[in-house]
């Protein structure tokens, strides 16, 4: 290995040495974090059960549960499951309270609202919302639940800040069942562009941004489009392969003097983009990557697009952008916006790759703090659940932030893993040392695979930002 190679190395491995003082206090630090919400709570029986399950969260326990968390904190199990199922607490309250400081600590004027489905698999049919439909994340039609969720990208962090549960049409008249799960009676059936547009206008004002951004099952309903227009938000959707266009900047079709003279025929986007050649394609490198710079090409023109109802929508922005994959192939993806023509190419692939944040969002969640471990039939216990491991996961991302100034590697799993060990200290001997080992062993292992994959390129990977406070 070259001398400076072997330099960078060591200068990256430094910044994975963790301190004791980065533990020292981490689970004192949960009750201060927890009390806001906590006391947005009736009873102290209810403060005294969230502070249990936000701890069973953050727990190392295989299923998090409420009967698991209970048993975890040696307590019986049904107090639990009563505040979590049946307890009649408002989780809205909790969710602005989130939303609020996430826009406080994370806000920035060019921050990305994203909003992405998300299913989960269930067996049965007793749960609420469950039935046979797509799921996104699976991709492809399943017994399960969908939620539809908020997140927040900026250039700080993201986070999750809310979450809607998708009822399909068939719950609509199904009074025997929505009587069961608990489902509010007033309570109609709703699009899932309906109830992102709910949690837009309920946190939208709470998060400082300057676009909206979502996956091809947001983007490609144009009402969706038509409805973020009219709010006067700045939209970059993702949108499918099979959305046809027209290219108001290509060749016009050959004319014969008489007549109207033609307009380019409408086409799908994928061969639009497929026939292109590679001048009009643009390289950016929109960030490092763990195996090296993340980089696309990215093409554009303005179109208009068919709408839902088959008419002629207005002039909008198409932006295609390509990856490399391995076996040497090219990864299309395909968005639609209401972004000025003079909008820089650099900040749609910002946005663009912004709009894959929330998967790292939901894998943080589902990993770190149980989002997917529910066991759960009611309609406010899917909710108190969901809201609940969102909470939990904003102090993970906010103890990273923290973390950041002494160990600029640390990341969220690395916070929770202390945590983890923290909990389990309390019952026996506090001892941050063995907690900073532990952790800078896991540290050390991902910088080296990092290092590597950058090396094996000639390059230097970038060093972790040391901030300050």
């Amino acid at each position: 290995m070259e001398r400076r190679f072997a330099v960078h190395k060591q200068e990256l491995l430094r910044d994975c040495e963790v301190s004791p003082e980065l533990f020292a206090g981490l689970l004192e630090r949960l009750q201060p974090f927890a009390q806001p919400f906590l006391d947005l709570l009736a009873r102290q029986e209810q403060r005294t059960y969230a502070q249990t399950y936000l701890s069973g969260l953050l727990s190392d326990l295989e299923r998090k549960n409420a009967e698991a968390i209970a048993y975890y904190f040696d307590q019986e199990r049904r107090g639990l499951q009563h505040f979590l199922g049946e307890s009649p607490w408002d989780h809205e309250p909790l969710l602005d309270e989130l939303a609020r400081q996430v826009g406080r600590e994370l806000g920035e004027a060019d921050a990305v609202l994203v909003f992405d489905p998300s299913g989960f698999a269930k067996k049965g049919a007793e749960s609420v919302g469950v039935a046979r439909q797509w799921l996104g994340r699976l991709g492809k039609v399943d017994n399960g639940q969908v939620g539809i969720y908020l997140g927040y990208v900026s250039g700080k962090e993201h986070a999750l800040v809310d979450v809607r549960l998708f009822l399909p049409r068939e719950w609509a008249t199904a009074k025997k069942r929505r009587k069961k799960c608990g489902v509010p009676r007033a309570l109609r059936f709703r699009t899932r562009h309906q109830l992102a547009l709910e949690m837009l206008e309920a946190r939208g004002p709470l998060l400082p941004h300057g676009w909206v951004a979502g996956d091809d099952e947001m983007g490609r309903s144009s009402r969706f489009r038509q409805d973020l227009r009219q709010l006067g938000e700045r939209y970059l959707l993702a949108v499918p392969s099979n959305t046809s266009v027209r290219d108001l900047q290509g060749p016009l079709p050959a004319w014969s003097g008489r007549g109207r003279r033609p307009l380019q025929p409408f086409q799908q986007v994928h061969p639009w983009a497929a026939q292109l050649p590679a001048s009009a394609w643009t390289r950016l490198e929109v960030r490092p990557g763990e195996k090296g710079p993340l980089a696309v090409e990215l093409a554009r023109t303005r179109v208009q697009a068919r709408t839902d109802t088959r008419a002629v929508g207005p002039e909008e922005l198409l932006v295609a952008t390509r990856t490399r994959q391995d076996d040497g192939s090219w990864k299309y993806d395909y968005y639609l916006s209401n972004a000025p023509a003079e909008t820089p190419s650099a900040e749609l692939a910002r946005v663009g790759k912004a709009e894959h944040e929330i998967e790292e969002c939901l894998q943080r969640a589902k990993g770190e703090a149980g989002l997917a471990e529910y066991e759960v039939r009611s309609w406010s216990g899917w909710y108190h659940h969901q809201t609940l491991s969102l909470v939990a996961t904003w102090f993970l991302v906010r103890e990273s932030l923290r973390g950041k100034a002494l160990a600029p590697a640390i990341t969220v799993p690395q916070i929770r893993a202390g945590l983890m060990l923290l909990l389990e200290a309390a019952r026996g001997a506090f001892d941050p040392e063995r907690i900073a080992r532990h952790v800078n062993r896991q540290l050390r292992r991902n910088e080296e695979a990092r290092f590597y994959h950058w090396h094996k390129q000639k390059l230097f990977a970038p060093k972790r930002l040391r901030l300050c406070g």
